[in-house]
């Protein structure tokens, strides 16, 4: 019955990952068209004619030469596939209904990102650059671990984003997304007046996405609403929930039959 249990539990990751691999296929067989260039307008309109991608890059990264927060960058993008298993992993282990709180939110988040990339497939800076929509651009995300010596980490995560991933799904970013639903529900767990020091994590996050070519600025305010809007409905489902069952016991303990008492 645990192992059952198990299963049922981590079943929903299972099927979010499955979607995950077919969403581009999906979209082609919809024939929705690749959003490039318009994309790459709205952001240089939004920040007055300045890609932050291109002027990040440009300041920043060096083509002959690997920087300590190169790797750092590649240690806080590669963070994304740990953090969101091992906080369910932890919630599960201490407390199953802190844990069904967090995983409707991945899972409802998950999907309305998914749905997303289905409907409106967007290139990132790397692929908008490659198809000549924008300067050349490197895509960064796992330069880091040759800073880090770390040959196998880095073949592994080529692989995953050259086989296993679609390279379409930019808007919105689930990475930013993610870390954001993270840091707001470890927040409100804490009580310490640090428990704000969290959100640096998403914040690391966004600038890391944008200087390693993986998103936009606008792909991560995107995110930003996603998970915002997916934290506050599902609280107001839960306090929904809170109060049916409430006014179902209440009215259970009035309907009840009184006890009878011995005559004194």
């Amino acid at each position: 019955r645990r192992l059952l249990q198990v299963v049922l539990d981590w079943l929903p990751f299972t099927v979010v990952l499955m979607f995950d691999d077919s969403s581009r296929s999906l979209a082609d067989t919809m024939g929705m068209p690749l959003h490039e260039q318009d994309t790459e307008r709205a952001e240089r309109w939004l920040f007055g004619g300045v890609d932050p991608t291109l002027w990040l890059q440009a300041h920043f990264y060096s083509p002959l030469h690997v920087h300590w927060y190169d790797a750092l960058a590649t240690l806080i993008y590669t963070s994304h596939f740990v953090v969101t298993p091992l906080l369910a992993a932890v919630l599960w282990l201490r407390e199953r209904r802190l844990w069904l709180r967090y995983i409707s939110r991945v899972i409802v988040l998950s999907f309305a990102g998914l749905i997303t990339y289905i409907l409106f497939p967007e290139a990132p800076p790397w692929l908008a650059a490659r198809d000549g929509y924008l300067p050349p651009v490197a895509r960064l995300s796992a330069r880091g671990w040759e800073y880090l010596h770390a040959g196998f980490a880095h073949r592994l995560l080529i692989a995953g984003q050259t086989g296993g991933s679609n390279p379409v799904a930019a808007m919105p970013s689930l990475h930013f997304a993610f870390s954001l639903l993270a840091a707001m529900f470890v927040a409100g767990l804490l009580r310490s007046r640090w428990r704000r020091l969290v959100y640096l994590y998403p914040a690391a996050m966004g600038l890391t996405l944008v200087y390693t070519g993986e998103h936009y600025v606008l792909d991560l305010a995107f995110g930003a609403l996603y998970a915002l809007g997916v934290h506050l409905a599902l609280n107001r489902c839960e306090r929904w929930w809170g109060r049916r069952r409430l006014r179902r016991a209440t009215r259970v303990r009035l309907d009840a039959p009184a006890e009878l008492t011995p005559a004194g």
